[in-house]
């Protein structure tokens, strides 16, 4: 009997012992990983990209209108200047003294640079291909001078050459002619009058 009594004491004290062992130490909670780092991360530039602008379109050499001006007498003299040039985009050089009788033949003429509006290029490239089909008529009377515009595109091909002997001269003109004459003057001194200088 009291051999049982011996076992039941010492069953109890080692379920007593367990308990307290649990109590004094509860499961660990779980902490998440860290994520493991990066083998390879990302290198920031040494430089920002760098952008490179567009092409810019080369200016032409060669002047899309040419005005020029030969009073009467200047056969001999062979320094003949245009009075104004007009690029294609726009800019423009006058030679105001070209035709100045007082300029020494060995002095180039004093060039002023500027610009002409676009209307009035546009205005005046449709009114000289319509005229390049016209008479603009040859006066009977001697030598009057003349003006000639000159149209050069490019690429090249529909190049223009107008001139008209003695623009001051009606002579032996038919009406048609002086009409067609009235018109290439118009458009001489559009071009002249729409020059504005640079400042």
């Amino acid at each position: 009997m009291r051999r049982t009594l011996s076992i039941l004491v010492v069953l109890a004290m080692l379920f007593a012992t367990g308990s307290i062992v649990a109590a004094a130490d509860p499961a660990t909670p779980e902490v998440p990983a860290a994520p493991a780092p990066e083998t390879n991360p990302p290198v920031p530039a040494a430089h920002p990209p760098v952008l490179v602008p567009a092409p810019v379109p080369a200016r032409s050499a060669v002047a899309l209108l040419i005005l020029t001006t030969m009073p009467g007498g200047w056969q001999e003299r062979i320094d003949l200047r245009p009075l104004l040039e007009v690029y294609a985009d726009g800019r423009a050089v006058r030679q105001p003294d070209a035709i100045a009788p007082e300029r020494n033949p060995s002095t180039p003429p004093r060039q002023v640079d500027g610009a002409v509006r676009r209307e009035v290029i546009d205005a005046a490239l449709a009114e000289l291909t319509a005229l390049s089909t016209v008479d603009l008529g040859m006066p009977a009377s001697g030598d009057g001078g003349s003006q000639i515009i000159d149209v050069m595109p490019e690429p090249p091909g529909q190049n223009l050459h107008l001139i008209v002997y003695g623009p001051d001269s009606t002579d032996g003109l038919t009406a048609e002619q002086q009409n067609a004459r009235k018109r290439f003057a118009d458009v001489y001194r559009s071009l002249l009058d729409a020059f504005v200088a640079d400042r």
